[in-house]
């Protein structure tokens, strides 16, 4: 399971933040050539990214690159950056699966043989992306999650950006089920405001009652509360392993329904325990077995 409930954007240009991007207990570090980084400053991010992968322990962490759109700088990034081993790179600007696939060609020429490929995530940020999202989302193998950009989207639509996040309600709700749909991972968009921390914390509850997989982040002082917000709390785990216990019992007596409290314990809420304890297990808040 690759647990990607944090991914923390550091500026490629800043040489501070990538030494340290490891530090702040993201999951996922990502080393940005686009937003971040101004059109004249774009060669001394590459060498300075390409420096960072190859030289600085990011830990646990995986890394990844947001390069530039496919029709700007996308290529000049990916020939410097594909041969120092990224986990993942981002593409922004994603409007339909023809993106991928042209992304996925381009790494199959940079790459060398025998070493594990690297992965893509998909920002979807236009009116275009969102309208083709299910065929993106199934574009190609190398593709591991779909993330909405809102800023860029409520943009294009005209639609005032809000903390409430009414306006990116249907786009959030399209990207999690196209992800779904395939089998892979989705990614809330950031909440910009660095100092609200009470808005941080209801915008990422949202995004994990909506079904995200994590919630990338703009300022490491963001990432303890998504890592925290995204762990099973104990009245997941607890309720998990009730479920899990009623159904041994139930297989145990020859049954094929288990129930807690009265109510029939049906195979979604089966497979949403399994993964609420695989989880925990992962993360290290519960043991081997369960009770």
């Amino acid at each position: 399971m690759n647990i990607r409930r944090s991914m923390l954007y550091v500026p490629g240009n800043n040489p501070g933040m990538l030494q340290t991007g490891g530090l702040f207990g993201a999951d996922v570090v990502i080393l940005d050539l686009e937003d971040a980084v101004a059109p004249s400053e774009k060669d001394a991010a590459r060498d300075l990214v390409s420096r960072a992968l190859r030289a600085v322990d990011y830990g646990q962490a995986e890394t990844c690159v947001r390069i530039n759109s496919l029709d700007t700088y996308a290529e000049q990034d990916l020939s410097v950056i594909a041969p120092c081993w990224p986990d993942l790179v981002i593409l922004p600007k994603t409007h339909r699966a023809a993106d991928i696939r042209a992304l996925a060609k381009l790494l199959d020429r940079l790459e060398e043989p025998g070493h594990k490929p690297i992965g893509i995530l998909a920002i979807i940020e236009s009116p275009q992306g969102l309208a083709e999202i299910y065929n993106i989302a199934k574009s190609h193998k190398r593709l591991a999650g779909l993330i909405l950009g809102a800023e860029d989207y409520t943009a294009m639509v005209g639609s005032l950006r809000t903390k409430a996040g009414g306006e990116i309600a249907v786009a959030r709700s399209l990207l999690v089920n196209a992800a779904a749909a395939v089998g892979i991972q989705s990614f809330d968009a950031v909440f910009t405001d660095a100092n609200d921390e009470d808005g941080l914390v209801e915008d990422t509850l949202l995004a994990k009652r909506m079904g995200f997989s994590g919630k990338p982040a703009v300022n490491p002082r963001q990432v303890k509360i998504i890592n925290e917000l995204f762990n099973p709390n104990a009245e997941d785990i607890s309720f998990a392993r009730r479920v899990l216990k009623a159904l041994r019992q139930a297989e145990q007596e020859g049954s094929g329904v288990a129930s807690i409290g009265g109510k029939m314990v049906d195979a979604p809420v089966a497979e949403r325990a399994e993964r609420v304890i695989c989880l925990a297990r992962t993360l290290g808040l519960v043991g081997g077995e369960d009770e």
